[in-house]
């Protein structure tokens, strides 16, 4: 084979691989005038879902035990903190996802 040849191969199997990349890419997400509102949900539905399910283990404890508020107030208060742990957790990675949108130096080329 000669180098002309393997120039040529090389050259189809690249095209072939941006083809199926192409192919296989996520679409860049397109930003409506929703995605605020969809983000602000999101938390707040987070926060009540942690504060229901803690409240609910604590009454069903409660309920076993016989030890009506002591319980159901433990785990409301340790499901609040797991939602607003999981709404951190959620708006870091929102954070991320918005820092790798934006190029690293906008608006640098302006001069004050």
């Amino acid at each position: 084979m000669t180098d002309s040849d393997e120039r040529e191969r090389l050259k189809a199997l690249e095209t072939r691989i941006s083809q199926v990349r192409a192919k296989h890419d996520p679409k860049p997400a397109a930003q409506d005038h929703h995605s605020m509102a969809q983000v602000g949900w999101r938390m707040v539905i987070e926060l009540v879902t942690g504060l229901l399910i803690g409240a609910g283990i604590g009454y069903g404890l409660d309920w076993v035990f016989d030890t009506m508020p002591l319980f159901l107030v433990l785990f409301t208060l340790l499901g609040f903190a797991a939602g607003v742990q999981t709404m951190m957790r959620s708006a870091r990675e929102l954070g991320l996802k918005a820092d790798q949108s934006t190029p690293p130096h906008a608006g640098a080329d302006k001069e004050d």
